[in-house]
C-alpha cells in the first residue's frame, strides 16, 4: 500500500509542477519500498506451490484447473520477483533486470487472468442459484390474469414490428440480469471483494508489459485500491474467497 500510495503521490506531485528534489525523494522512498516488498516475497513461491497442491484435490474442475495453474503462475511470479530481489540488492549484479521483470509480470498477469475466470466462473454458478431460487418461491399466475377476454376477440389485433417487441423483451432480460447480479454481489461479499481486487490488479502488468499502457496516477490509484483490500481480507478473515 506503502509503495502504490508512493506511486500515486509522485503523480500528482508531478502534475503539480513540485519541484525536482522532492519528486526525486519520493521515487526514492518508492523505490526502497519496491525493494522491501520484494525482500518480504522471499519464501512466497512455497506457499503458492502448496496451494496448488491443495487446489489439485477440488471436486469441481473448473474450480480445480483455474487454481491449480493460477498458484503455479503465482509460485513462478514469485521466483522471478526473488531474482529481481537478488539483482538489485547486488547479490546478481550482471542480472538482466527488465528481462527478468518482464517476465515475472507475464505470470502475473496470466495468474490475474485465470483469478477472474474462477471468480466469473463462481458469480455465473451463483446467479444461476438465486436465478432458481426466485423461480422457485414466485406464485404461479392466476387464471384470470392469463385468459383473454371473450370480447376481445372480435377486434382485430393490431400489426407490430419485430422492433417493437424484441427491443423491450431484451431490456427486461437485461434489467432482470443486473438485478440479480447486484443481488449475488451484494450477499458475498467475499467474491465481490475478490472480483474488484483482481480487477485492479490486472492493470498493473498490463501497464508494465505495455499491453494497455494507463500511465503512474491509474496504476497508483489501482494497487493502493488493491492494496487496501488486501487488508480488509487480512483484518477480517471471512471476506478472503474460499477455496
Amino acid at each position: 500500500a506503502a509503495q502504490y500510495a508512493c506511486t500515486l503521490l509522485g503523480y500528482s506531485l508531478q502534475k503539480g509542477g513540485a519541484g525536482v528534489e522532492l519528486l526525486n525523494l519520493v521515487r526514492q522512498l518508492e523505490a526502497h519500498m519496491s525493494l522491501t516488498r520484494k525482500m518480504l516475497r522471499l519464501g512466497n513461491s512455497v506457499e503458492a506451490l502448496e496451494a496448488a497442491k491443495r487446489a489439485v484435490h477440488l471436486s469441481d474442475s473448473v474450480l480445480r484447473l483455474c487454481l491449480t495453474v493460477a498458484h503455479l503462475n503465482r509460485a513462478m511470479y514469485f521466483a522471478c520477483d526473488n531474482v529481481l530481489w537478488a539483482g538489485k540488492t547486488g547479490i546478481l549484479p550482471q542480472l538482466d533486470q527488465h528481462k527478468w521483470s518482464q517476465r515475472s509480470f507475464r505470470y502475473y498477469l496470466f495468474a490475474l487472468i485465470l483469478n477472474l475466470t474462477r471468480d466469473a466462473y463462481e458469480l455465473r454458478l451463483l446467479m444461476e442459484r438465486e436465478s432458481r431460487y426466485q423461480s422457485s418461491t414466485k406464485s404461479p399466475p392466476s387464471p384470470s390474469a392469463v385468459t383473454r377476454p371473450d370480447d376481445d376477440s372480435s377486434f382485430p389485433s393490431s400489426p407490430t414490428s419485430p422492433g417493437t417487441v424484441i427491443l423491450p423483451m431484451l431490456s427486461a432480460r437485461l434489467c432482470r440480469q443486473l438485478h440479480l447480479l447486484v443481488t449475488v454481489l451484494y450477499s458475498n461479499p467475499p467474491l465481490l471483494l475478490d472480483l474488484l481486487k483482481n480487477s485492479c490488479d490486472i492493470f498493473i502488468p498490463l501497464d508494465r508489459l505495455g499491453i494497455y499502457p494507463t500511465g503512474p496516477g491509474f496504476i497508483g490509484a489501482c494497487g493502493l485500491t488493491s492494496s487496501v483490500l488486501s487488508i480488509l481480507t487480512i483484518m477480517h478473515p471471512w471476506l478472503k474467497l474460499k477455496p
